[in-house]
Formats: C-alpha cells, sequence, structure tokens
C-alpha cells in the first residue's frame, strides 16, 4: 500500500514512464482513504494541489494516482491550457484558465490524454482494457466518468475500475456499466 506519504508526494520529478502496475497500486492505496465525494469548488496549491484526502470526485482518482509516479495533472493541464485554452472544452462559462478546477474536469482531462496520444479506439471487448488503463464513461445528463482499469476482474473476467462515482473510493465491476466515450493508456511524456 503506498500510503498517506505516496499519495501526498506532491514534488514534481520528471517522468520517465507510467508503470501500470504502480498506477492501478496508487488508486487501490486510495480505497478505505477516500470515503467521501464531495464536487464542491475549492482553492488548491498550485501546483500539486489537491482536496482532503478523505474526500473528492471521480477525477481525484486519477489525479492522485499519477501523481505518485511524478505526473502532476494540475500543473500539465494547467500549463497546456495556457497555452491553447480554445483546444478545451467551453462549458463553464471561463475565459482562462483556472488550476484549482480544470484538471479535475473529466472532459478537461480527456482533451489533454487526447493531445499527449494516449488515446486508444473505443472497443466493447473486454481483453482491449489493460490494468492502468483510463476510461470514461457518459453517464447521460451531461455527466462524465473517469477510472482506471484494475489488475483484478470480476466474475464474469471482466476488468474492474478503480474509481469514486459517490461513496469514496471502490474497486468495482462497472466497465462497461456505462457508455464508454473515451480509452486512454498512459505512456512516458
Amino acid at each position: 500500500m503506498w500510503g498517506v506519504i505516496g499519495l501526498l508526494g506532491l514534488l514534481s520529478v520528471p517522468v520517465q514512464a507510467i508503470e501500470p502496475e504502480r498506477l492501478v497500486q496508487a488508486a487501490r492505496s486510495q480505497v478505505g482513504l477516500t470515503l467521501g465525494y464531495d464536487p464542491s469548488y475549492r482553492r488548491l496549491d498550485y501546483p500539486g494541489g489537491d482536496v482532503p484526502l478523505w474526500t473528492g470526485v471521480c477525477s481525484d482518482v486519477v489525479i492522485r494516482a499519477l501523481r505518485v509516479q511524478g505526473l502532476d495533472l494540475q500543473e500539465a493541464v494547467h500549463r497546456d491550457m495556457r497555452a491553447d485554452f480554445a483546444a478545451y472544452p467551453q462549458r463553464w462559462g471561463l475565459t482562462r484558465p483556472d488550476s484549482n478546477i480544470d484538471h479535475r474536469r473529466v472532459p478537461n482531462l480527456m482533451t489533454w490524454f487526447w493531445r499527449q496520444g494516449w488515446s486508444l479506439p473505443l472497443r466493447q471487448e473486454a481483453s482491449a482494457f489493460r490494468p492502468g488503463d483510463i476510461v470514461t464513461w457518459d453517464l447521460g445528463r451531461g455527466l462524465t466518468h473517469i477510472g482506471i482499469v484494475s489488475d483484478r476482474t470480476g466474475a464474469e473476467g471482466v476488468p474492474l475500475i478503480l474509481h469514486n462515482i459517490g461513496s469514496g473510493t471502490q474497486e468495482e465491476d462497472i466497465l462497461f456499466a456505462f457508455e464508454i466515450i473515451g480509452h486512454y493508456r498512459p505512456r512516458k511524456l
């Protein structure tokens, strides 16, 4: 288990490669620690800002897991949005990037992942998903969701997902429960 120190290791270090096993373990280490769900806007330190570990949203699971490997999505997304704000969704009525929230919005993460070359074709076969892959879903009514593919499978052999959909970080059999709208494989930057 990575523990609180591993999760809160906020110093950004150069990313050599994203290791899928470490990504899964860093996400799994949040189970039992992140017990709530709170989408409230909060002022965050920059770079390396985070909401309290006991709470968060779906994107915070991914943010914290990648941060363990030295990739600070808060900083990376903010820098990219400053460089090309028009490339990102314009859903929130903002006129410039906001380092407190931009990286916590699934559509922004989807855009950043795509711009990094992490996108994979959308498929409906369990075999297409590897541990450490990142998946996004359309929950309906304009809501999106994000999670990390686990190295464990459910009873039918479908990979489990590490995510927070409202009850804290969980590892659950939800891969095909909603419409998949994004499939990403993190790579070296």
